[in-house]
C-alpha cells in the first residue's frame, strides 16, 4: 500500500498522507461528495473530481496488484517461477504488461507449435534457436528427429515444426512485444475506405479514403471508423512500416554468423507476420478506442455538469408543450412547484384552422392559470410549433418560452417511475409535463432519467456501457449534493441521489413523510427505517429542512459542526436571529479581525470548515445554481430563410463536442460553431471556451436549407482566423 500511495501522490501531485486519509474513507465506505465537503482537513481540500480520479486509479492498480498475485501463483503452479520472473511481474506497471510476461505460461488452444511439441521437435527448435556456433546445418540437426510414426517424414517436416515452435517463442517475447507495441502506436497508420467500390454519399464520405497517423487519430475519427465499419460501410484497418518492425525482431533475436541464423530469421519474419502483427493491430485499434471512449464519456460528463446546474426559473406557472404531427401536440400547464394544473391536446400543425385553435387554447391556459413560460420540446414538430407560439406571444405581453432538450423525456414518461408519478395521464401528457419542469428546475426532472438518455454528448450508445453509467451516474450526484435537496419536497429519485442514500432509503424517506406529515428536523432522519448513523453521517449536511426550528438545518452546515457554528457567532458578536434575518453581511470581516487559524481553533475545528460554515451562515438556504447566467428566454422566432451571412445573433449552447459546438439561436435547427470559429486565439478543445447552457454571441457564416445546416462563428466580421476546414462527423 506504500508504494500505491506514493504513486497515486506523484500522479495526483499532493502529500501520501492526503491519498492515505482519502483511501481510508473510502474504504470505511464514505461517499466522494461527503470526503470533498466534509473532510477538507484530511485530504487538503482536494475536490469531487480530484477524489473520483483517485479512486477510479485507486481500483485499477488494485486490480492489476490482485492480477500480479494470481500471475505469480499461476507461473509457481507450474514450477517455473525464478526470483527474476518475479521481480518482472512486480515491475510491471500495467495489466498489459503483467498479461505479456504471463503469455509464455498461459493455457493456450491447441496450436501448430503445440502440434509440433507433441511431435518432438522442441529439443531441435531449442538447438537452433540457440544459434551456437557449433551447431549444425538445420538440415542436418533434422535428420536426427525423424519419425514417420508422429508424422516427420521429412527433415523439412521437422524444421516446419521446429519454425512454428520458434515462432511462438518469438511472439511471447514480453520485452520485443513492449518494443513493437510502441513502434505500433509511433508509426502507424490508421486509415479507412469504402467498403463498396462507388459508395452511396452518407456521413461517412469524409471516410471513404481517410489516414492519419494512429498517434495523432482524434477520439471522434476511431468511434466514426469503428461505428461505419459495424453498418459495413467502412473497412478500418491500422498498418504500419513492416521492414521497420522486422528490423526490430531480427535485432533482438538472431546471433549473426550463427549456422542457424538465416533459419531463425525465417522463423523470426512469420512470427511477426503470422502472429504479432495481427495482434498489435488488435491491440492498437482497442487502445485506440479505449482511448477515444474515455475522451467521448470525459465530454459527455463535461456537458452534463452544466446542464444539470442550469439556473431553475422556479415559482412560475409553466406551460409544456410535447410537439406532433399526426397525434398533436401535448400540452400540459404545472404551477410554481410543478404541480399539474391543466393538460390538453391542440393540432397547430393541422392547417391554418388548427393552428388558429391551438392558439386559442393556450391563450385561454395562459388567462386561466396566469402562466409566465412556455417551454417547447425539441422533437419532431418542434419548429412549427416554435413558430406558433411566436404568433402566440405577438398578442401576449409578458410571456415568453424557450426550447428544451425532450432526450429522455419518452424514456421517462413510458417507465415505471412516470406511470407511478402520474398514473392518471397517458405517456404522451407525462412528457409534456417533463418538458415544462425542465425549464423549472432541471436538476430535478432530470435525475429522474438515465444520464445516458440525455444525449449531451457523441457515440454514447458506442461506448461501454458500464464505465459510462458510473461516470454520468457520479456527474449526477456530484451535481444534487452541491444544490441540495429539500427534505420535506425531493421525490424519491431524487434523494436516491443524495450521499449515502440508496434507492430504497430514499423511497423509505418519501414514504415516511407521507405517513408522518413534513420532516421539522434533520435528526427526524434517523427514525427512517434502515437509515442508521452511518448513512445519517453521510447524507445529513446535503438535506435541506426550510422548516426547522434549527436554522442550521437549511444549510450546508454538517449537524457535526452545530456546535462549532454557534461558537463562530459568539465570537463575531452575532446570534441565530442574526442569521434567520440575513445579517452577517461583515462576518467575513470579522472573522478576518479574529483570525481564521485562532477562531478555528477556538471553534474545534480546521481553517476549511471554518471558511465554509461562515459562507453557509451568511446565505443559508442558498442555491449555487442562482448565481449563473439566467437561460435565454425568446418571444420571437427566425426561419432559416431570414438568416444572411454577417448576421448577429444571440444563442445557447446546446452540445459541446470534440470539433466544435452547436448552438440554439432560435431556429429548428442547431448552428455549429467549427472548433477553428471559437476564438481568435488557437483552441485545443471547445470545452476551454464554452458549456453547454452559455449564452454566446455568434455570427452567421453560412445556411444550407436544402442540408438543414448553419455554420456560425463566435469571432466577430472584423477579426480574421484560420480557415474552417472540414467538418467530421
Amino acid at each position: 500500500m506504500d508504494q500505491m500511495t506514493e504513486l497515486l501522490a506523484r500522479e495526483l501531485d499532493c502529500r501520501a498522507e492526503y491519498v492515505d486519509n482519502v483511501v481510508a474513507l473510502l474504504d470505511e465506505g464514505c461517499t466522494v461528495p461527503f470526503i470533498a465537503r466534509y473532510r477538507k482537513e484530511l485530504h487538503g481540500t482536494m475536490d469531487d473530481q480530484t477524489i473520483r480520479k483517485l479512486a477510479d486509479r485507486l481500483q485499477y492498480l488494485r486490480n492489476l496488484e490482485k492480477r500480479r498475485a494470481e500471475v505469480c501463483h499461476a507461473i509457481e503452479g507450474q514450477g517455473k517461477l525464478t526470483e527474476a520472473l518475479s521481480s518482472a511481474i512486480a515491475a510491471a506497471a500495467t495489466l498489459a504488461e503483467v498479461e505479456d510476461i504471463y503469455r509464455p505460461y498461459k493455457q493456450k488452444r491447441r496450436t501448430r507449435a503445440t502440434i509440433a511439441r507433441e511431435k518432438g521437435l522442441e529439443p531441435l527448435a531449442q538447438m537452433l534457436f540457440d544459434q551456437n556456433k557449433d551447431c549444425p546445418a538445420p538440415l542436418t540437426a533434422a535428420q536426427d528427429y525423424l519419425d514417420a510414426e508422429k508424422g516427420v517424414e521429412t527433415a523439412e517436416d521437422a524444421l516446419a515444426g521446429a519454425s512454428d515452435i520458434i515462432a511462438e517463442w518469438i511472439s511471447d517475447d514480453a520485452a520485443l512485444r513492449k518494443r513493437l507495441r510502441a513502434f505500433w502506436w509511433s508509426k502507424g497508420v490508421l486509415r479507412s475506405v469504402a467498403a463498396e467500390k462507388e459508395p452511396e454519399e452518407s456521413v461517412y464520405r469524409l471516410y471513404y479514403d481517410f489516414r492519419t497517423p494512429v498517434c495523432r487519430a482524434q477520439g471522434y475519427q476511431v468511434l466514426a471508423m469503428n461505428r461505419g465499419e459495424r453498418e459495413e460501410i467502412l473497412k478500418a484497418g491500422v498498418t504500419t512500416d513492416r521492414e521497420g518492425a522486422l528490423v526490430l525482431v531480427r535485432r533482438a533475436v538472431l546471433v549473426p554468423g550463427a549456422p542457424s541464423m538465416a533459419f531463425v530469421r525465417g522463423a523470426a519474419d512469420d512470427a511477426y507476420d503470422r502472429l504479432i502483427a495481427p495482434s498489435l493491430e488488435r491491440e492498437t485499434r482497442a487502445l485506440l478506442t479505449e482511448r477515444a471512449s474515455e475522451g467521448a464519456i470525459e465530454m459527455f460528463a463535461l456537458n452534463l455538469k452544466p446542464l444539470l446546474m442550469q439556473p431553475p426559473v422556479k415559482g412560475k406557472v409553466t406551460i409544456g408543450l410535447d410537439p406532433g404531427y399526426r397525434t398533436g401536440c401535448k400540452v400540459a400547464v404545472v404551477d410554481g412547484t410543478g404541480k399539474v394544473l391543466d393538460t390538453g391536446v391542440i393540432y397547430p400543425t393541422h392547417g391554418e384552422r388548427g393552428k388558429s385553435e391551438a392558439i386559442a387554447a393556450l391563450k385561454k391556459l395562459i388567462q386561466k392559470h396566469g402562466a409566465e413560460h412556455i417551454a417547447i420540446g425539441n422533437g419532431t414538430a418542434s419548429k412549427e410549433t416554435e413558430m406558433m407560439t411566436a404568433e402566440l406571444l405577438r398578442d401576449t405581453p409578458g410571456v415568453s418560452y424557450m426550447v428544451v432538450s425532450e432526450a429522455g423525456a419518452s424514456v421517462y414518461s413510458a417507465s415505471k417511475l412516470g406511470a407511478e408519478e402520474f398514473p392518471e395521464y397517458d405517456v404522451s401528457l407525462r412528457s409534456a409535463v417533463s418538458i415544462a419542469r425542465r425549464l423549472q428546475d432541471p436538476l430535478a426532472e432530470l435525475v429522474k432519467i438515465d444520464p445516458q438518455s440525455i444525449g449531451v454528448g457523441q457515440y454514447q450508445h458506442d461506448m461501454p456501457q458500464t464505465r459510462l453509467d458510473e461516470t454520468l451516474s457520479g456527474v449526477v450526484e456530484d451535481c444534487v449534493n452541491a444544490v441540495g435537496a429539500d427534505l420535506n419536497t425531493a421525490s424519491a429519485p431524487l434523494l436516491a441521489r443524495v450521499s449515502g442514500l440508496s434507492a430504497g432509503i430514499a423511497k423509505n424517506v418519501v414514504s415516511y413523510r407521507e405517513e408522518n406529515g413534513a420532516f421539522t428536523t434533520r435528526k427526524q432522519l434517523l427514525k427512517v427505517p434502515k437509515l442508521g448513523p452511518k448513512a445519517f453521517e453521510q447524507c445529513a449536511g446535503f438535506l435541506r429542512v426550510p422548516e426547522s426550528k434549527q436554522v442550521l438545518d437549511n444549510t450546508g452546515v454538517h449537524p457535526e459542526s452545530y456546535e462549532a457554528a454557534g461558537k463562530l457567532l459568539t465570537l463575531c458578536g452575532y446570534t441565530v436571529e442574526d442569521v434567520r434575518a440575513g445579517r452577517l453581511a461583515e462576518l467575513t470581516a470579522r472573522l478576518k479581525d479574529c483570525g481564521e487559524e485562532e477562531a478555528a481553533a477556538q471553534c474545534g475545528i480546521g481553517v476549511p470548515t471554518l471558511r465554509d460554515v461562515a459562507k453557509e451562515l451568511m446565505k443559508p438556504g442558498r442555491d449555487p445554481r442562482e448565481e449563473l447566467p439566467p437561460p435565454l428566454l425568446r418571444t420571437d422566432v427566425m426561419d432559416m430563410k431570414d438568416m444572411k451571412p454577417g448576421m448577429e445573433l444571440t444563442g445557447t449552447v446546446r452540445n459541446v463536442i470534440d470539433f466544435g459546438v452547436f448552438v440554439d439561436i432560435g431556429v429548428h435547427q442547431d448552428g455549429l460553431v467549427h472548433i477553428s470559429r471559437l476564438a481568435k486565439r488557437r483552441v485545443r478543445h471547445p470545452s476551454e471556451v464554452c458549456a453547454v447552457g452559455d449564452v454566446v454571441t455568434v455570427w452567421v457564416l453560412a445556411c444550407d436549407e436544402k442540408r438543414g445546416r448553419i455554420s456560425l462563428s463566435m469571432v466577430g466580421p472584423a477579426d480574421t482566423v484560420g480557415g474552417q476546414g472540414d467538418v467530421p462527423l
